[in-house]
């Protein structure tokens, strides 16, 4: 019997082993690199929000520097014109030919205005066209003065009607675009000061990055287990000393912007304020002499503008005060002299420059506050000016401190990627 022999099976064919693919992040050298990405990019953070609070800060600073320059000056040229008028209306009083001094003075104050003027609208072009109305409104005003002058001088009463409509100009064509030029840079101080309060926020992304650092260090001692990384450390340290250091002196430089703001610098504005309505107010009183029984609006405008500039120097000087409230009780005597129909003794009292005079008394008023004047605008100059610098400076050494808190960061970072393998 034959036996069949069954042919011999083909092995079976086994599967291809299945390649995978995984990702970088999968692993754990590749999350060492992602934590270090973490840790660079909050260092670099430090640094750029740093330099850029410096710089930001500092054109704050400059802004307000300048910005207040600007405002005291237009302060000054306003403070002259009504130096002038003051001046004008007094001596039109004695009648014929002013004394020379008064004269003097008037030509200062006017030259003074006009050089001012001048200035002014080159340092800043926002400001150059109201400036150039205020400049041609003083021309006018300059020379119906003089007309008024001339007149005056021959006995001829047109003369009254002449500085009438010089104080008319002055006060509707001059001063207004000046007070317009004030409010304006009165904003842009207040908006320039504003900025420099809000640069401080340095702090904040500080402890955002510590919180960075802290985690990837955490993280990186649990899957290494070595409790500290030398670069990430000295990086954290580093971020941390940087960002409140940083924080610190720029928020010391808003508190000291702040106390300018509303130490010296109000100060400046509230007795250049009290200064120029003082002086209006002088002019007014020469006015209500002037008209002779008619002037009870003047009267009344200086009652509004000294209680105003007491107001107003209550709360910076009790010394101007009172040399106000000196002036204003001799002026009283004038019109008790006036009221009481002594016309004549109550012009010869008002002109008068004896040391109980109220001009006497008017003048040490006003070489009070101009003295206290000057002194908060220097004040207020010296300590903006080159304020801006430190601030900068310290923008730059933190960018500097984030850089190489970066590089720490990087190197401890690759030395564990590196014992990893």
């Amino acid at each position: 019997m034959t036996q069949t022999v069954a042919p011999p099976q083909p092995a079976p064919t086994l599967p291809a082993p299945t390649t995978r693919h995984r990702s970088p992040l999968s692993r754990t050298p590749g999350r060492m690199r992602l934590a270090g990405v973490v840790a660079v990019l909050a260092s670099l953070a430090v640094g750029v929000l740093g330099v850029q609070a410096g710089l930001a800060q500092s054109k704050a600073l400059a802004s307000a520097d300048a910005d207040t320059r600007q405002l005291v000056g237009i302060q000054d040229v306003r403070n002259d014109l009504v130096v002038a008028d003051a001046t004008a209306t007094n001596a039109f009083l004695v009648g014929g030919l002013e004394p020379p001094e008064q004269r003097a003075k008037y030509d200062a104050a006017i030259a003074a205005a006009a050089t001012g003027l001048a200035h002014l609208a080159g340092s800043n072009e926002a400001d150059a066209e109201l400036l150039g109305k205020a400049n041609a409104g003083l021309t006018t005003y300059t020379g119906l003065v003089e007309q008024a002058r001339a007149n005056n001088r021959q006995g001829f009463p047109v003369g009254a009607a002449y500085l009438d409509q010089a104080s008319s100009v002055l006060r509707s064509e001059v001063l207004p675009e000046l007070d317009t030029l004030v409010q304006t840079n009165s904003d842009r101080v207040d908006s320039s000061f504003a900025a420099v309060s809000n640069t401080p926020r340095l702090l904040a992304l500080g402890v955002v990055a510590l919180i960075a650092f802290v985690v990837v260090q955490v993280w990186l001692a649990r899957r290494t287990h070595r409790r500290l990384n030398a670069g990430l450390f000295w990086a954290t340290v580093l971020a941390l000393v940087a960002s409140v250091a940083g924080a610190f002196v720029l928020d010391r430089s808003a508190q000291n912007a702040a106390d300018v703001r509303t130490g010296s610098y109000a100060d400046t504005v509230a007795v250049s304020k009290a200064y120029s309505l003082a002086h209006d107010a002088k002019s007014m009183e020469s006015f209500t002499l002037i008209k002779r029984g008619s002037g009870q609006a003047y009267e009344e405008t200086f009652q509004t503008e000294t209680a105003e500039a007491r107001s107003l120097l209550a709360g910076v000087d009790d010394a101007l005060v009172q040399s106000l409230d000196a002036w204003t009780a001799k002026h009283a005597d004038i019109r008790e002299l006036d009221d009481a129909g002594k016309w004549d003794d109550a012009v010869a009292l008002a002109i008068s420059t004896e040391p109980d005079s109220p001009n006497a008394a008017f003048d040490a008023f006003s070489t009070a506050a101009s003295d206290s004047l000057e002194a908060s605008a220097a004040a207020t100059q010296d300590a903006l000016s080159g304020a801006g610098t430190a601030a900068v400076a310290l923008g730059w050494l933190i960018l500097v401190a984030g850089l190489v808190a970066a590089v720490l960061s990087w190197r401890g970072i690759s030395k564990r990627v590196e014992e990893y393998r």
